[in-house]
C-alpha cells in the first residue's frame, strides 16, 4: 500500500539521515520515478522534505522534524508480538524495555485489531525452552542487569568501559576496553572491543562487574559488526589447538551435535544411508570424544583416525567390562 511506504520513507530519513533518491528506491524496492513522486507527495501533505543537489546531495527532512507515525498494519504489529513473545527477550538486559515496547505496539492499533493481533501473537510459539523430547535447550548466558547496563551504555554512548573478567582458566582482573558492539549468538552475549589497538571478544557472563569512564572510545563513527564478527570467527578458529572433525549422523540427533561444536565447517547428506556428513570444529581431541560418545550409535566419527581409535578403545573396555551379565 502506498501509505505504508509513505511512512516507511519518513522513518528512513529519521533514522538514517540524508539519502539518495536511488537509495530510497533500493530499500523500498521501487523505481526511483515512484520515489519522487512520494516525496511530492510527503511535501504537498506537508511533511518538510527538501533536497540538496550535488555529488553528496539527497533528500533529508528538517532537522528537529518529528511526527507520529503509529500506523502499523496487522502483519507488522503481528511480527513484533510474536518476536516480543521469545526467549530473546532477555538478550542485553533489554527485557523490561521490550515489554514496554510491546505495550506501545498493541496501544497504537486501532482499536478493533488490537485483540485480533494480540490472540494471533499467541498463536505462535518462538525458540521454546525444551524440544520435543522434553529435553531444556541449552540455557543463554547469565549475566546481571547492571553489568548488562553498564556494557550497553558505553557501547552506545561511545566511552570507555572498564569491565571485571575472567576469561577462561584465569582470575578474575580489570581491563579497560573501547567497546564496539554487541552480539548473541544461541542465546549467548558477547563484546566486541578493541584494548590498546588489538582486537577483543568478550563474553558477557564471564563479566562480573562493569564501570563506564568519561573518555570517549577509541573507535569508527560507523562500523561493520556482522564483518566483523565474520573476521573474528574465521581468526578463532585458525588458531589455537582445535580439531577438525569429519562425522556421520543420524538427522533426528544432528541439532544436539551441532549444539556441542564450535563450528560448522561443511554439511552434505549421506549417500544412501540418510545420514548427513558433518566437517565440524571441536575445542580438541577430548572435546570432540566426549560430544561424539554421547550420541552412541547414532553417530560415527569418521576422520581423524587418531579419534576412532580412542572411541574404539573406549567402547571396547566397557564391552570387556559388560561382558558377563552376571558378575557382579
Amino acid at each position: 500500500m502506498r501509505a505504508d511506504r509513505l511512512v516507511s520513507l519518513v522513518l528512513l530519513l529519521r533514522q538514517r539521515g540524508r539519502l539518495t533518491a536511488d537509495t530510497l528506491a533500493r530499500e523500498l524496492d521501487v523505481s526511483t520515478r515512484t520515489v519522487l513522486r512520494d516525496i511530492e507527495a510527503l511535501s504537498a501533505a506537508g511533511v518538510p522534505v527538501y533536497a540538496e543537489r550535488g555529488r553528496h546531495g539527497g533528500f533529508s527532512l528538517l532537522p528537529g522534524f518529528r511526527t507520529e507515525l503509529t500506523g502499523l498494519n496487522h502483519d507488522e504489529a503481528l511480527a513484533l508480538l510474536t518476536a516480543g513473545s521469545g526467549r530473546g527477550e532477555l538478550v542485553f538486559g533489554l527485557g523490561s524495555a521490550l515489554a514496554s515496547a510491546m505495550r506501545k505496539v498493541v496501544d497504537a492499533l486501532p482499536e478493533g485489531h488490537r485483540a485480533v493481533a494480540s490472540d494471533a501473537a499467541q498463536r505462535f510459539l518462538v525458540d521454546p525452552e525444551s524440544d520435543l523430547l522434553s529435553r531444556r535447550t541449552a540455557a543463554g548466558d547469565e549475566t546481571s542487569g547492571t553489568v548488562l547496563t553498564e556494557v550497553r551504555r558505553a557501547v552506545l554512548a561511545g566511552h570507555k568501559l572498564r569491565v571485571h573478567y575472567a576469561a577462561a582458566g584465569e582470575a578474575p582482573r580489570w581491563r579497560t576496553v573501547d567497546p564496539i558492539g554487541l552480539v548473541t549468538v544461541r542465546d549467548r552475549g558477547y563484546l566486541l572491543a578493541t584494548r590498546a589497538g588489538e582486537d577483543r571478544t568478550y563474553r558477557l557472563s564471564r563479566v562480573s562487574a562493569a564501570e563506564v569512564l568519561p573518555e570517549a572510545a577509541e573507535r569508527p563513527d560507523r562500523v561493520d559488526l556482522d564483518r566483523i564478527w565474520r573476521e573474528r570467527s574465521a581468526r578463532f578458529l585458525a588458531g589455537g589447538e582445535h580439531l577438525t572433525v569429519l562425522v556421520r549422523v543420524d538427522p533426528a540427533r544432528r541439532e544436539e551435535l551441532l549444539d556441542t561444536a564450535l563450528a560448522v565447517r561443511a554439511e552434505e547428506p549421506g549417500a544412501d544411508d540418510g545420514w548427513v556428513r558433518l566437517e565440524l570444529t571441536f575445542q580438541d581431541a577430548r572435546h570432540a570424544q566426549w560430544a561424539l560418545w554421547q550420541l552412541g550409535p547414532d553417530a560415527e566419527a569418521l576422520d581423524p583416525l587418531s579419534l576412532r581409535r580412542a572411541l574404539h578403545d573406549r567402547a571396547a573396555t566397557l564391552a570387556t567390562r559388560y561382558a558377563d551379565p552376571s558378575a557382579r
